[in-house]
């Protein structure tokens, strides 16, 4: 039985936002830190995966799309993907291709959690906070009936529901969150608690500009430490892909109030 475990998502290569969470005193005293995928696809590929190494066997790795894709080191089209791949040692790449795609832990107050990337079958899928129930039903298909809570990421926006009895719990993101600026992370047991951890943005953006070869990385920087993307951005973004209406699923986008209301609850679901 583990008593506390912190929870780190889609750190993106965003190595002093990781350096922040680190840093938490409730990060510090966990006894277990699980990684929910896509940890190095950004400015600082390299370092940040070594700062994850350090850690050791306190750290439960998962898989996460874009560690696959370095992993694969076959273009992406996503311009910071490509060029962390050709960054990352063979050593490195080996252990991104080794990932497993779910784990599982047994976490004091809440049972058994499953960890996963994006969904518990798939480490690209999406489903977001106001997604279908039937959405869900589907990708949770399968799944033991003991395991009571469902941790996941990949869409870089934290939220907790319950479906069918069982909790789901994003962490948010750690490197590029959506809607407020600050590393998003979790910490389970014996409850579920979303939290957001502030750092120096200006001084983030300096050292990532002054430390990565990237050729964008400064504006990368800009756009991503600072929260530039809101709650409607990522509903653009990742809405059409979760099947969410009939109108979609034949390729239209949702309708303004639609996305409006997503935002609104998606908002409500950001720690402060």
């Amino acid at each position: 039985m583990t008593s506390h475990v912190a929870v780190l998502s889609d750190i993106h290569g965003v190595l002093p936002a990781l350096e922040a969470v680190l840093a938490e005193p409730d990060v510090r005293a966990a006894d277990r830190i699980v990684l929910t995928g896509d940890l190095a696809a950004g400015p600082l590929p390299v370092e940040t995966l070594d700062a994850l190494e350090a850690l050791g066997e306190r750290a439960l790795w998962i898989r996460g799309n874009a560690d696959r894709e370095l992993a694969e080191a076959r273009p992406t089209g996503d311009p910071v993907t490509d060029w962390a791949a050709g960054r990352v040692s063979a050593a490195q790449r080996e252990r991104l291709a080794a990932l497993p795609l779910t784990a599982e832990l047994d976490v004091a107050g809440l049972g058994r959690v499953l960890f996963c990337h994006a969904t518990p079958r798939d480490d690209a899928e999406v489903v977001l906070v106001d997604s279908r129930t039937e959405r869900w039903t589907e990708v949770t298909a399968g799944l033991d009936a003991g395991v009571g809570t469902v941790v996941c990421g990949h869409t870089h926006v934290p939220f907790t529901r319950v479906v069918h009895g069982r909790t789901v719990v994003n962490p948010g993101s750690v490197g590029m969150p959506y809607g407020r600026a600050g590393a998003h992370w979790a910490l389970l047991g014996p409850g579920i608690t979303l939290r957001r951890t502030p750092y120096d943005y200006a001084a983030a953006r300096a050292r990532i500009a002054a430390a990565s070869s990237f050729p964008d990385a400064d504006a990368w920087a800009e756009e991503y430490v600072h929260a530039r993307s809101s709650a409607e951005d990522a509903l653009a973004a990742f809405g059409p892909r979760d099947g969410r209406c009939d109108g979609q699923r034949e390729g239209r986008r949702a309708s303004p109030s639609q996305r409006a209301r997503s935002a609104q609850y998606w908002a409500r679901s950001v720690p402060m």
